[in-house]
């Protein structure tokens, strides 16, 4: 195998696994808190990949857009099982829990950025600043875009769930009806490279926000 294409392996497919791990476990770990604890009894309480692992989204459509040098890294995990009988307020607590998947890949992008800048500001690891910048580049990235795709107000993503706790009932049981059609249209435009030019708009705002803005305070 060709080294570039391994090395873009490396960058992009390890910290895309870990941000959608990290997007699924924050998904269980707030329905735990909110009541149900479905996702830990189905061992989905966990970082370890192979608990979320979709094989087309997690490993098949990423390490293909890796391979044909596509200028989007993108995936998907399996999403984390939630037994609303199991909470006490249905709307409140699966608008929560369906925003700490988007907030969580946020916290990563802030967190990663932070150590970033120290590192610049400390002179750190200064022989490997290269491979630093391009793996803090790729890993702020990669959440920002999983945040802003799952919060596209459409069912199944977390953003439908989210615009949920603000539409009346009879709307959204519709909406949740017609789901896979939704689900559906979404992959169509995936996969006709729509949606992902319409997207990068907001993520480059937010990186070059976010970026320029925590450099500037530390």
């Amino acid at each position: 195998m060709d080294s570039n294409v391994v090395q873009r392996l490396v960058v992009f497919f390890g910290p895309l696994l870990f941000a959608l791990c990290f997007h699924e476990f924050a998904h269980g770990l707030v329905a735990k808190w909110r009541g149900d604890n479905t996702a830990e009894r189905m061992g989905r309480l966990t970082l370890n990949p192979l608990a979320h692992a979709d094989m087309m989204g997690t490993v098949i459509f990423p390490i293909m857009s890796i391979l044909i040098g596509s200028p989007f890294i993108f995936g998907w995990a399996k999403p984390v099982p939630v037994d609303s009988r199991n909470l006490k307020n249905v709307r409140s607590d699966m608008f929560w829990i369906a925003l700490a998947g988007p907030l969580s890949n946020i916290f990563l992008a802030i967190v990663t950025t932070i150590l970033w800048a120290l590192v610049i500001k400390f002179q750190l690891l200064a022989n490997y600043s290269e491979g630093i910048n391009t793996f803090a580049q790729t890993f702020i990235g990669i959440n920002i875009l999983l945040a802003v795709f799952n919060m596209v107000p459409l069912h199944p993503l977390d953003g439908g769930k989210v615009l949920a706790r603000f539409l009346p009932a009879r709307i959204n049981y519709k909406l949740e009806q017609h789901e896979q059609l939704s689900g559906i249209v979404l992959m169509g435009l995936l996969f006709l490279g729509i949606l992902m030019p319409i997207l990068i708009i907001p993520v480059q705002f937010i990186y070059r926000v976010m970026v320029s803005s925590i450099m500037g305070i530390l």
